[in-house]
């Protein structure tokens, strides 16, 4: 099985910016709004990950 290639920070800031403004648009339907919204979620929790992972470096290199 292939391992999939986890997406940059920069990457899913991207996508994460395109889902919110996706919901900004006025003439947007109910279920692209809720899949935008969910897209969105996804993606904050990646940069979430990123960001968090980055910070118990810093951490662990402040340390020594």
């Amino acid at each position: 099985m292939a391992e999939e290639k986890k997406a940059t920070f920069e990457q899913s800031m991207a996508k994460l910016e395109k889902a919110a403004a996706d919901l900004e648009k006025d003439d947007i339907t109910l279920d692209k709004a809720l899949k935008s919204y969910e897209q969105g979620i996804k993606y904050y929790d990646q940069c979430s990950e990123i960001l968090n992972e980055a910070k118990q470096k810093i951490e662990t290199y402040n340390r020594k």
